[in-house]
This record gives structure tokens, C-alpha cells and sequence, in this order.
């Protein structure tokens, strides 16, 4: 799907996405396509899951900003690596990911590819929808 056609996922649309997942989540617990993948917080992309075991079906990017905020949203204190951290859409890093299903049991996940100096990592965290806030900066 090209990006153009990538559907905008906000807070309420994201949080039902991840309704619908938990309603069968007993039966995909066990899904051995993505059990590499599921953490809590934000983590490099494992060496050992499969590149296709996701599939892409949205984003939460804005496309009419060209320079997405950097600014974090942590009220109490967490921090970007926190398994608690709030998954705030208007902030960093959430401004920057694509939305991705497991092809097999349709467990949500959130990406973005964090740059640095002289390296890229490719990041991936499981969507928790009590995280989700729909904070503005």
C-alpha cells in the first residue's frame, strides 16, 4: 500500500484498532509470527523476527507538517523508553510511526526508524490502547 493510501490513524481510530485485537487476543497470544516483536516499550527491531510478519495499514503522521515536534509528552514522569510512557500522537516519536498488524493474528504494533549520527535502528512497540492519550503540544 503506497503511502498516499495509508489511512491517518487518530487517538479514538487507534484505540479501536487495538479493541478489536484484544476481543481475539486470548487466541493470538501464543502467535509465533510476531512473539519476537511484543514489548512493551519502544526496541531496536529483533534480529530474529521476520521482516514480514507485519503488515503496514496506517500512520499517525501528519502530512501537512514538514517537521514533526521533537518535544516528548510525559506528565508523570516517564521517559521515551518507558514501558509506561504514554503513546501521545502529536509527540515524538508517535508524530513519526507507521501502524502495523501481525499478518497472522492482527496484534497492533506502532514503528519508526529512530536516526542518529552515523546509524539508523529501526524501532518497534507493542499498542497498548490505555496508553493512548490524545495530548496537544
Amino acid at each position: 500500500m503506497a503511502d498516499a493510501e495509508l489511512p491517518r490513524f487518530d487517538a479514538a481510530a487507534l484505540r479501536k484498532l487495538t479493541a478489536s485485537w484484544d476481543a481475539a487476543a486470548a487466541a493470538a497470544a501464543a502467535c509465533a509470527a510476531c512473539r519476537p516483536l511484543i514489548c512493551p516499550g519502544w526496541e531496536s527491531w529483533p534480529a530474529t523476527a521476520d521482516p514480514q510478519a507485519l503488515q503496514r495499514v496506517g500512520s499517525l503522521r501528519d502530512a501537512s507538517i514538514d517537521d514533526p515536534t521533537l518535544d516528548e509528552h510525559h506528565p508523570a514522569g516517564t521517559h521515551a523508553w518507558d514501558a509506561t510512557a504514554p503513546i501521545a500522537l502529536a509527540f515524538h516519536p508517535y508524530n513519526r510511526c507507521d501502524v502495523w498488524q501481525c499478518r497472522h493474528c492482527a496484534r497492533p504494533f506502532l514503528r519508526y526508524t529512530e536516526y542518529g549520527g552515523y546509524y539508523q535502528d529501526e524501532r518497534v512497540r507493542e499498542l497498548t490502547a490505555a496508553l493512548i492519550v490524545d495530548a496537544q503540544p
